[in-house]
Formats: C-alpha cells, sequence, structure tokens
C-alpha cells in the first residue's frame, strides 16, 4: 500500500499505483500538516483580501474581483470550462499517476486545500474509477489545466470516466455504483486541483519506468547481434571504457562483456581477420547506447526533484498567498524532448544492426533476409522495413522537440509556454516505438545466431530459449506480424532481461 503524506513518492510508488492496481491510504497527520494553509485561505475570503484564484478571476481574468458569496461558484466554474481536451484519451495508467500525484501534491499543505479532498482523489484510485483525459488541452505552462480539470470534473459528479471497455461512460452513475458522494467545493479548491504539473510528471514516472527495461535490453539485443554477425568483443574491454569513463558508456560495456563471456561463437573467430575492426553500429554500441543512459539518468534526477515539489499557484506560505511561476513546465519538456532524442538514435543504431543482417554481402556469411531458400522466401526483409518506419517516424514526429516552441494564450497573460505536455506524450510513443525496433532485433539476431550453427554464449542462450517459448524459427515464410508482436510483448514486459542469468546494469 502505497501511503500519502507530505513526504515525496518515488518513481516506483507512482508506477505501483498507476500500473499495478496498488491501493492508496492516507497518512493519519494529513490534517493536521494541511489546517494551516487552509486556515489562510479562508482568512482571506471571510476578509476579502485580493488573492489570485480565491478573490479574483484566471489567467488574463487575474484582475476581475469576485464577490465573497460568489467565492466557491467559481472554483465549480473553473473546473467546468477548463476541461476543454479533444482527441483520443490518454492512457488509464496515465491518469492514475496524475490523479496520485495531485493528491500528494495537496497532502504537502501548501495549497490551503481541505484533508477531505485529498481522501476524494484516493476513493477514486482505490474504486478503479478513471476520469477520461483527451490527450489534446494541456500547455504545460500553468501545469496540465485541461488535463487536470478532466480528472477534477469527475469529483464533482460530472464529466466522463473510462468503462471496463475503456471507452466514455457519464462520471455521476460510475461515483453512484462505487457508493461515492461527489466532492463540494470550497475557495481555492478548484484551482488547486487544476494547476500544476502532475500530468508531465506521470507520463515521465511511467517512462522511466519502461526505459529501466529497455535499456539493459538492447544490449542484449546487441551481444546476439554480435554473435549473429561473428563480431568481436574486443572493444568492450574494461581498459578501453577507463580511457573515456563516462557512466553509461562503462555500464553498457559492461553488460556486453557478461552477455558474451564463454561465447563460443564469438571465441570461434577471434584472431580471423574481419574481426579486427566491427561495423560502428556493434564496435561503438557501448558509446552511442551509453549517451543514452546518461540522459535517461538526467531526466531521472530532473524527475527526483519534480516528485519533490509543490508546482500549484498561488502556495500558502506561513505569511501568506504568494503567486508564483513553479507550475511551469519546462524542465520536463526539456527532459522529456531530450529523452526522445537520446531514443531515436538509440532506435537507429538498433536498425543498423537489423539492415547488416539482412544483407548477405555484410553479414559474414548468412543468407539474404535470413531466408532459406531467398526468394521463394522472403525472410525478415520487411521486419526490417518495420523497424525503419518506425525510426524514421521517432526521428521526424517523436524527436522533434517542443520545448522550443511556445504559444502566447490566455491573452499574452500566460505569454510563454513549455508544450510538456506534448512533449511527454511524445517520450511515451517514442519509448513504444523503440521497443519495437529492439523486438525485431531480438527476433532477427536469434533466427542468424541458429543460422550459424553456432553454440552462442550461455546468456544469450537463455535469452533464445524465452524467445522460443513464444516464437519458433522461421523454417519457411509464415504470417510474420503476430512473431514480432509476441517479442515486443517479452521486450515490454522484462522478461527478455529476467532470462539473462546474471542482473544487468
Amino acid at each position: 500500500m502505497v501511503v500519502l503524506s507530505r513526504a515525496p513518492l518515488s518513481v516506483g510508488e507512482v508506477v505501483a499505483v498507476a500500473r499495478g492496481g496498488e491501493r492508496v491510504d492516507v497518512s493519519p497527520g494529513i490534517e493536521a500538516g494541511m489546517a494551516p494553509s487552509r486556515r489562510l485561505v479562508e482568512r482571506a475570503v471571510a476578509e476579502g483580501q485580493t488573492v489570485y484564484g480565491v478573490t479574483t478571476g484566471f489567467g488574463a481574468l487575474a484582475t476581475t474581483r469576485i464577490p465573497l458569496e460568489q467565492a466557491e461558484q467559481v472554483q465549480y466554474a473553473l473546473v467546468q470550462s477548463h476541461a476543454a481536451g479533444m482527441g483520443a484519451d490518454v492512457d488509464a495508467e496515465v491518469v492514475r499517476a496524475m490523479q496520485l500525484l495531485k493528491a500528494r501534491t495537496l497532502a504537502a499543505g501548501a495549497s490551503g486545500a481541505r484533508p477531505e479532498l485529498v481522501r476524494a482523489i484516493v476513493d477514486l484510485l482505490n474504486a478503479g474509477i478513471t476520469p477520461a483525459v483527451p490527450e489534446l488541452g494541456s500547455l504545460g505552462a500553468s501545469g496540465d489545466l485541461a488535463p487536470l480539470a478532466h480528472a477534477a470534473i469527475v469529483l464533482l459528479g460530472n464529466g466522463w470516466v473510462l468503462d471496463d471497455d475503456g471507452r466514455r461512460a457519464d462520471a455521476g452513475p460510475a461515483l453512484a455504483a462505487a457508493g461515492l458522494e461527489p466532492v463540494r467545493l470550497e475557495a481555492k479548491e478548484g484551482l488547486a486541483l487544476l494547476n500544476g504539473t502532475e500530468g508531465m510528471l506521470a507520463h515521465l514516472c511511467l517512462a522511466l519506468a519502461d526505459l529501466d527495461v529497455l535499456l539493459p535490453t538492447v544490449d542484449i539485443t546487441c551481444a546476439l547481434s554480435v554473435e549473429a554477425l561473428l563480431g568481436t568483443d574486443a572493444p568492450f574491454a574494461e581498459e578501453l571504457q577507463a580511457l573515456r569513463p563516462h557512466p553509461g558508456q562503462r555500464a553498457s560495456a559492461a553488460n556486453l562483456r557478461r552477455l558474451l563471456a564463454g561465447s563460443p561463437i564469438v571465441a570461434s573467430h577471434r584472431h580471423v581477420d574481419h574481426a579486427v575492426q566491427d561495423a560502428y553500429s556493434l564496435r561503438c554500441a557501448p558509446q552511442v547506447h551509453g549517451a543514452s543512459r546518461d540522459v535517461v539518468d538526467w531526466v531521472r534526477r530532473v524527475v527526483d526533484v519534480e516528485l519533490a515539489s509543490v508546482t500549484d499557484n498561488p502556495v500558502v506560505l506561513a505569511d501568506g498567498i504568494v503567486s508564483t511561476g513553479n507550475f511551469h513546465g519546462q524542465p520536463l519538456a526539456f527532459a522529456a524532448d531530450f529523452a526522445a532524442i537520446a531514443l531515436a538514435d538509440l532506435a537507429s543504431i538498433t536498425e543498423r544492426r537489423v539492415d547488416r543482417l539482412m544483407d548477405p554481402s555484410r553479414s559474414q556469411g548468412l543468407p539474404p533476409f535470413l531466408a532459406p531458400e531467398a526468394g521463394v522466401n522472403s525472410g525478415f526483409m520487411l521486419a526490417h522495413y518495420t523497424a525503419a518506419g518506425a525510426v524514421n517516424r521517432m526521428r521526424t514526429t517523436y524527436a522533434t522537440p517542443s520545448s522550443c516552441d511556445t504559444i502566447s494564450t490566455s491573452a499574452g497573460q500566460e505569454d510563454h509556454v513549455s508544450m510538456g505536455w506534448n512533449a511527454c506524450l511524445s517520450l511515451r510513443m517514442a519509448v513504444a516505438d523503440a521497443m519495437r525496433v529492439v523486438a525485431i532485433e531480438l527476433v532477427c539476431a536469434a533466427e542468424a545466431v541458429e543460422l550459424r550453427g553456432l553454440e552462442p554464449g550461455p546468456a544469450t542462450a537463455a535469452v533464445m530459449a524465452c524467445l522460443r517459448e513464444r516464437v519458433p524459427r522461421m523454417e519457411v515464410d509464415r504470417f510474420l506480424s503476430p512473431d514480432l508482436a509476441a517479442a515486443e510483448d517479452l521486450v515490454r514486459s522484462g522478461a527478455v532481461l529476467a532470462a539473462v542469468p546474471e542482473p544487468l546494469q
């Protein structure tokens, strides 16, 4: 169980709730932690103080005073009007992560909300009620206004939720079926539910969990390609990596050494002429894979800071209610864009290895496209096309930065925005495509190793055995898409990584 308090959540806790359905509880001390800020909000309303979003309008309407008797009404109006997203719904796991992160932000005691609001969000999570959140609407500057509004409106018994089939349904009946009452918002609470970077952060937490699987897995499929292409492990030696000791490079090289240790294939041609110097896609794998690892490590540091942050606006401090810019998503936007760029190149070098496996002029004696009776059979020709198509999409769509764009909104009040939500959406799709390219290398490299008729190393043999439980050898051409889908599932689920006898970095 994940217990909410003022303390930061970890990526693992977010993923456990979002993806694993872990239940959530609230710390007994939450009332005491949230009470001081709530008292200040109530005092500001009672005294008629000018406080953004409490006794004024929002955005460019910040100079419009709200009468005391309408302080609660304006919070309802805010949530309704800001739930203005369009397009397909984001994954349920993203919404669940976003709900959890918003509950934690409120529980930190700097938003001026009541503990009842935190408990209402937790009740939705534990009841399995997931708001439907369209993918278009956030500019990542006042945080993720539209996505968070679509999550918040469900607390009011309005808006849409996702049913068991992932389709939109009215929220009111879903709450009633779960025995939950709609929430009554008080002053500032609508704004507190909407301002913040929790949407972007949700995407990044889930992306990091997937990247923890992907990064060592691409070293595994690379090791299979080294064996399949009769490559050498000499460039991966520790003393060579120490000459340029980037952390990611050293970790990737260490993985490749471990994966190729004791490989009869590698040993069989260690001193032949062609093993003097391999192509870059083999020889420079630690440098390229490692550079992506280092980017992801930087992203992780950004995420850890954000998990310990409060990104509401305004915030409630001991001496009053203060407007801030902490909701601006630029740090997360840069992180997502840089990670998507790094993944596009990681997929690119992976695709280059697949290409070499296909080409008899560069594959050291393998049949064209790994096809027995090439000509009658096309083998894995089109699997390579799919990898190339994925790399193109990653380069031209997902790796094109969103964070360097800005469009002035709210009548010029919000005149610089991060576009971080779009960057984070692109990153998640880039992760999915990278998984697919790695799965294609897995299938092709395993086929090529078996065509050699030589014994692979213990680690890669275990990986091939894992693959063959789901994907048999292709003796003649067959419907290939189900095999690629099965390999993708093995990569994404971590089964390929788990098959390696010794843990990788």
